[in-house]
This record gives structure tokens, sequence and C-alpha cells, in this order.
């Protein structure tokens, strides 16, 4: 059988002037149904949308998910980041490998984090998440019947004081969408009432909601449209957006249709990465049941209006969180960052108008109109406003995501998690994921939110609180997610792609020789920050060094050695 364009899995032929469906869902079609690319499936492909191999092979050689040789029967994949590492990773990967090195059925890779990082070390058999501690009973099951589809985790109680749960029951579902297609509220006053309750972009850059929602709505109008929710969180120690959507996909998906309704968008998606298939799964039954009681369709809730929802897998890389890159990928190319302006708000998909916000962010939305702007803004800290997720890894005794007020500080997160493992002393402190510069234990009282964590040289970030315990070696920690960072650079520019490889090859040096970092080294490591943070393209480079340089300065005694950058292209960046 063969895939016209009108067929291939997941898109629909485009006229006119774009250049034909992206090639990406059928690849990941292919891989999905025989394990890997084989060559002669690629020439059909090629012929069946009459698209050149060079340009498919592009596609292949740039996506870490795609493979071009045969996967052995069991295929298993380790976690080697940060808080897979600060678990004794390392020594789990290498008992792994002692244990199946002679095993001709079985193929072991190391991989950059699967956002399973409250299960640390976590690993993948055959694509099913677990424990490393589940490992071998998985490899059994998959060299007999298989291991099956994976469950999504699912909390046994409910967050404290969880606002989220409230009139989620099923006759509170979607009661805004309905009311605002009803016409009984207004998209003027979503757009008021988002801009009233102060929230903002929740995926890293922490851009205003309303007005993002009122600059896309007021961009060439009467022009198609496209809305985006980016669940592709792939940064080390970050996975709350993994338990929203497990636990609350309505509110997801009634953030993103409000989104849509309020900007003058008909399709949208969810951007998923890979890795999120017990989530996927979740996704695809709400979305069909969406369907099937008239909520999405040609005549939404019975409005007139055509609202349609679907889901496109990320064939992986870090560098596809920042939303330029996801748009290049989901348009069918390697997902390079584009250049800014122009803004995703006025030249998106496709050259489209296009919305594009985070998974919290969108589940924060009904929450918002239901309870009203007053109510959020009444919910933080101090200055602060609002609810926030945290994920919450390493060296605490309950690992987790966690719902608490924003402007909770550091330290009473942390003891919310349990305390630190074994009762030991903080070390250092990650406040928003990889991309944040670390923190010592003297700003253990710091605020988490937007402007306290700024003005300390760091950053809320993703949203995800990486805890070392005291006696961690901090230059090994931060050369640690330096590698990532490495690892997951596009290419595109030579700042990025040239100066974290020369400061890993350094620091790796100097960590397997067991010596000192020298006066040397360490310049030549603040010039290598300075030139990524001021000459990258996107916020990956911008911030690559960061971590390590607060390093630095904490063991001079000092904070962060280095203000931390705006992150001006760094994941879920917003339309400015």
């Amino acid at each position: 059988m063969t895939l016209s364009p009108e067929r291939v899995p997941g898109v629909e032929a485009r006229a006119g002037k774009f250049p034909g469906p992206s090639l990406i869902p059928a690849l990941n079609a292919i891989q999905a149904r025989l394990g890997w690319l084989p060559r002669e499936e690629l020439e059909e492909l090629a012929r069946d949308v009459r698209r050149p191999r060079y340009e498919i092979e592009g596609l292949i050689s740039f996506y870490p998910h795609f493979r071009t040789t045969p996967p052995k029967k069991v295929q298993i994949s380790v976690c080697h980041d940060l808080s897979c590492w600060l678990r004794s990773g390392a020594d789990r990967i290498a008992e792994i490998k002692q244990q199946y090195s002679e095993d001709t059925d079985v193929e072991l890779v190391e991989v950059s984090c699967l956002g399973r990082c409250d299960a640390a070390p976590a690993a993948a058999v055959n694509e099913h998440p677990a424990p490393v501690s589940e490992v071998d009973t998985l490899v059994t099951a998959a060299r007999g019947g298989g291991v099956g589809p994976a469950s999504p985790v699912r909390r046994e109680e409910p967050w404290p004081n969880d606002p989220y749960s409230k009139g989620s029951e099923v006759g509170g579902r979607y009661r805004s969408l309905r009311a605002l297609l009803a016409g009984e509220i207004s998209a003027e006053s979503v757009v008021a009432t988002l801009k009233d309750s102060g929230l903002r972009g929740m995926g890293g850059a922490g851009f205003p909601t309303g007005q993002k929602w009122s600059l896309v709505a007021g961009a060439q109008p009467g022009t198609v449209k496209y809305a985006i929710c980016n669940a592709d969180e792939s940064e080390p120690g970050t996975f709350k957006d993994r338990q929203i959507l497990a636990e609350q996909p309505h509110l997801v998906l009634e953030g993103l249709l409000l989104g849509m309704a309020v900007v003058g968008a008909e399709q949208g998606w969810v951007f998923i990465r890979h890795e999120y298939g017990p989530e996927e799964h979740v996704l695809r039954e709400e979305i069909s049941a969406l369907r099937e009681a008239g909520v999405i369709g040609p005549d939404a809730y019975g409005s007139g209006r055509r609202l349609e929802l679907d889901i496109f897998v990320s064939p992986g890389g870090y560098i596809l969180g920042e939303e330029t890159a996801l748009l290049e990928c989901m348009e069918g190319h390697r997902g390079e960052p584009r250049n800014k302006p122009p803004f995703p708000g006025n030249y998106g998909l496709h050259g489209r108008p296009t919305l594009i916000n985070s998974v919290e962010t969108f589940a924060d939305v009904p929450v918002i109109l239901q309870r009203g702007a007053d109510w959020w803004q009444a919910q933080g800290i101090g200055e602060s406003v609002g609810w926030k997720f945290f994920a919450v890894s390493g060296h605490v005794t309950n690992p987790g995501v966690y719902c608490v007020p924003m402007g909770t500080t550091v330290r009473e997160l942390i003891d919310t998690a349990g305390g630190v493992l074994n009762g030991a002393p903080v070390g250092a402190v990650q406040p928003g994921g990889a991309s944040s510069n670390f923190i010592g234990p003297d700003r253990l009282d710091l605020r988490l939110d937007f402007a306290s964590l700024a003005e300390a040289g760091t950053m809320l970030g993703s949203g995800a609180l990486v805890v070392l315990a005291e006696g961690t070696d901090l230059l090994a920690a931060s050369t640690n997610v330096l590698r990532f960072f490495r690892n997951e650079s596009c290419g595109k520019c030579v700042p990025c792609r040239v100066g974290s490889t020369k400061a890993h090859t350094l620091l790796s040096g100097v960590l397997d020789s067991r010596s000192e970092l020298d006066d040397a080294g360490r310049g030549k490591i603040l010039q290598l920050e300075e030139a990524m943070r001021k000459t990258s393209i996107c916020g990956l480079g911008q911030v690559a060094l960061g971590p390590v340089v607060s390093v630095l300065g904490l063991a001079k005694g000092g904070a962060a050695a280095r203000p931390h950058p705006k992150p001006d292209g760094a994941k879920d960046q917003p339309d400015r």
C-alpha cells in the first residue's frame, strides 16, 4: 500500500504556497511499525510524497529518535543526567552494562532525561519507562510476549489545598469554553481576566499570558491562525507537565481550546515528547471523548465554530522545546531555532499567527476563569500571585510534583518533599531546572517567584527544583548539566556548538585527572560563557555555561559569578 500526501499519517496535504505535508508523522509511523527506518520504506515514502531522499535523510539525521539500523530484541535506555546521576545513576549504568555486556539480544544506550526524575535513576525498556530497579523484570518480559503499554503515574493523594481539582468534576469540565462559545462571556473579557490575574507563562519565559493572547488575537485579522500546547518538557529535573497531563488533561485541553476560540484559531495541537507515551494515550482518550460529545469538531458545542485538536509527537531533541524550533519540526524541517523577530504570534506555523503556551499555563486558564482574577491574585505569598507546580528531585526524601503558592521559599518546598535524604544538610540547589544557576545553602529562604530568583542571579525557569546534599561535587554536577546542553545543541550557531564542546572537554579533563580548575582554566570558562551568552541564537546556548559559572562563584563564597541572562529564545519563549 502506498501513502499519497493526503494519507500521510497525522497530517493533511497542503496546497498552494505550503511545500507539502510534514514527513515526521510518516517517519514516526514507520518506526512505530517496524522499530526502525529501512531504506526500502524511505524510498517508497519519497516516491509517494514526491520528495527527494536527501530531504528525508536530512530529517532522520537530525532527530535522535529515528534509527536506520534494526533494533535488538531488547532496548534498554538509561538516563545519565543530573537527577539520575545524583541517585547513583552512573553506578547503576555500569552494573547493567556488565550484566548484559555479552547478551546479543540486548542493546544498552545512555540517554538524556526521560522525564521520570521522580523515579531516578530512570530507564526505559523497549520505550516502557520504569525505575532502573525494574529493568531486569522488563527485560524478561521483552524476551517473551513484550513489555506492554505503560500506565501514567498518578498520585495517591491530592495536592494539599489543590485548586485544580475543584470544579473539575464531570459537570464542571469545559464550563468556561461552553460559556465563551455560547456568547455568555466574550473573548475580550477572557483576555481582560487573564491580564488582571497576572498569569505569566509557566514554561520558562514568564511572558504575561493575557498580553500574549491579545497580541495573537489582533495579529493579521481575517487570516488563518493556529494554537499549540508545548508539552515537550525535556530539561533534566523537569516532569511537572507530565503529571498535569496524566491527571488533569481536561484542564490543559480546555485552556488550549479557550485560547483557540479567543485568538480565532480553528486548529490546535499538543506537541508532546515521544517519551511521554502513557500521557499521550491519556490525551488521545480525552480528545476522542470530546469529539464524541461534540465539544470539538466542525460545530463545537453547537456554536457553528470549528475547533479541531490533534497531537504531534516529537521525534526527539531538547531544542524542540524552543518554540520556533518546535514550529520548524512541525513544518517538517530540522528543528533549528529561527532568528527572532518575527515572533510566532505574528509569523508562526506556516507563516500564520500562532499562539503557543506551556501545559501548566493552559491548565491555569480554566481555573482562573472559574474563580476570578482576584482569587488568583490572592493565592500567592507576598508580592507573588497564583499557584505553581514544581518538580522536585535529587537528594530529597520524596521526589515528585508539588503544587504550592507562588512565593513559597526554597526551604519550605524542600521540607514539603520530605527534606534532604538521611537528614543531610543542603549543599546547593538548582531552583529552575538545568538552565538555572545553582544557589548555595545560604539562599534557602529565597522565594520561588520570577523576581526574587532573577534578583538572586538565577531563574524560575522550568519549575524544576533539584537538591544536592552537602558533600556533592558541585563542579562534577555542573559539568553533567553542561554535557546535556552540549549533546542537545542543534549545531546551528558556532558559539553554542563549539563553546559547549570546548568547555566540556576542559572540565572533563580536570575531573578525570582529579585536579583543581586553575586560574587559566577558570578564565577560559568565563570567556566562553560570555561569548555564548551574548552571541548564541537561542536560550540553550545562552544559558549552557551559567550553571558551571554559578558553581565557580559558590566555590569562592559568592552567589552566581555572572548574572543569569534573560532567557531570550529559551523554552516556551514569548511573542515579544
